[in-house]
């Protein structure tokens, strides 16, 4: 199905992966307006589907040579700042829709992924590259600074000393130093980014739907609290699973040494 132009969603009724693929080829995913509608209006729909039916998603891209590059900064040059004002909300809404899908979503990424390109993978919660990915957030080299979350999710994924270093410098990182600066988490064989993330997002939906919700959950909730507080988000997000036909589910399948056959819910 897609939503809008631009963006299309392929979902797989036997393992429960969605795909939510970038598909503006001339552009190279560069992200405009109407293509941070369809990216918002994906998720949305993603974010409604039933447990059961979408467990883990993977966000790809069509481009050969580019995951995104990052904001359409010709459709920005054209615009008014009252009208740069306006297309904020709806530039958010798409980083926001990456961000709080809540099931398990991983980045297949290959090429270019600069600026806004990059913060749509940031906002994932892996990374899966191949070698030709090259990640970086340019934006004060244009006069802006990263605005789809990068100040924010940088910081937690390398720190903040070297999340500083690369937003001030806005250079960009070739793969292999990506993967030992921790700015991506698995590097696979050249064209190989979406396979490897396809294959590791089967085998996290073969998973409890329910599980993998609360335990998503918990992670982002809690990361940053302190002890006590965090074991208490980790403490509400266990009695959502603890009493479903999930727990259920799992422990007799267990017992009766077969596959589950998860209800999610």
């Amino acid at each position: 199905m897609r939503y809008g132009e631009w963006v299309e969603v392929r979902r797989d009724a036997d393992t429960g992966v969605a795909e939510l693929v970038l598909d503006r080829v001339p552009a190279m995913n560069a992200v405009s307006s109407a293509m941070a509608r369809g990216i918002a209006d994906a998720c949305a729909a993603l974010a409604a589907a039933p447990a059961r039916e979408v467990r883990a998603v993977v966000l790809s891209s069509t481009h050969e040579r580019a995951f995104c590059v990052g904001a359409d900064l010709k459709e920005r040059n054209a615009l008014s700042d009252a009208e740069l004002g306006r297309q904020r909300p709806l530039a958010r809404a798409a980083y926001t829709g990456v961000l709080t899908l809540p099931v398990p979503v991983i980045a297949a990424v290959h090429g270019y992924a600069l600026g806004g390109g990059f913060e749509l993978a940031l906002s994932c919660d892996l990374i899966v590259a191949d070698p030709t990915a090259v990640v970086g957030l340019p934006e004060v080299t244009v006069g802006v600074i990263p605005g789809g979350g990068g100040t924010q999710l940088l910081p937690r994924r390398v720190g903040a000393a070297r999340a500083a270093e690369l937003v001030f410098t806005g250079r960009r990182v070739a793969a292999e130093e990506a993967l030992s600066l921790g700015l991506v988490d698995r590097l696979t064989g050249e064209g190989e980014d979406r396979t490897e993330a396809l294959a590791l997002a089967s085998r996290i939906a073969a998973n409890s739907p329910v599980g993998l919700r609360a335990a998503k959950r918990a992670l982002r909730s809690g990361f940053g609290l302190d002890l006590p507080t965090g074991l208490e988000v980790e403490d509400a997000a266990w009695r959502t699973v603890a009493f479903s036909g999930d727990r259920a589910e799992g422990v007799a399948a267990f017992n009766e040494k077969r596959t589950p056959d998860w209800p999610g819910e």
